[in-house]
């Protein structure tokens, strides 16, 4: 998978540089989140910004990542996200589990409050 990881504030982003967040993918995406989370970095921002499409795995290892922050104390939320992937995520009625922001300043200042 390929990714940069930076920090903005205390807010630790991932920015994921694939435009298909699929099985070949998902694997190595659970294992960056979680090394992330086992970091201790508490708030974490997933850039879904390249991401054209996703699917049921893709959206299984963003589920995943938020499970396993829910139990470090840590939170994930999405940023970025196309129409596509958007909509894949309410046709699955997990709008209400991932939190997604269209800016980025706006999604790291949600950290915050």
């Amino acid at each position: 998978m390929h990714y940069t990881v930076e920090h903005k504030n205390d807010v630790c982003i991932l920015r994921v540089h694939h435009e298909r967040l699929d099985t070949d993918v998902a694997h190595d995406l659970k294992v960056e989140l979680l090394k992330l989370i086992s970091a201790k970095n508490k708030s974490i921002l997933l850039d879904m910004g390249e991401v054209q499409y996703a699917d049921s795995t893709g959206l299984g290892a963003i589920l995943f990542g938020i499970r396993q922050g829910r139990e470090q104390n840590s939170v994930l939320k999405l940023v970025n996200l196309n129409e596509r992937v958007l909509n894949l995520i309410r046709i699955a009625k997990l709008d209400d589990v991932i939190e997604s922001f269209d800016n980025e300043d706006e999604a790291v200042a949600s950290f915050a409050s």
